[in-house]
């Protein structure tokens, strides 16, 4: 019997704001980028795979390293703290970089 219902890359919700595209977005403890922009009550799809660009503090990266979601400067940190599990550095990234890559990984 085939019990799967999608293949698990993304996941969808209706919009309680206003969501730009490439956004990250926090849904319970699942961090993901919104696949386009999206207006209040519409159905939101947010990859929950993938690399992607994603704002960053000033602070460096080290390849491979793990990177959580700061739902509070809406930005991925390497600072663990409260912040939310997002993944992993897909590449370097310097303490000047405004933004780095991230491999999502849930």
């Amino acid at each position: 019997m085939n019990t799967q219902v999608t293949k698990g890359k993304s996941i969808e919700f209706t919009a309680a704001a206003a969501i730009a595209s490439g956004a990250v977005v926090l849904v319970g403890a699942l961090v993901g980028i919104a696949a386009n922009s999206y207006a209040i009550g519409d159905n939101v799809v947010v990859w929950l795979q993938g690399t992607h660009i994603v704002p960053k503090p000033a602070e460096a990266w080290a390849q491979g390293a793990k990177l959580y979601y700061d739902s509070t400067a809406k930005l991925i940190t390497s600072t663990v703290g409260t912040n939310t599990f997002a993944g992993y550095a897909a590449a370097a990234a310097q303490i000047g970089d405004a933004t780095g890559l991230i491999l999502l990984r849930q």
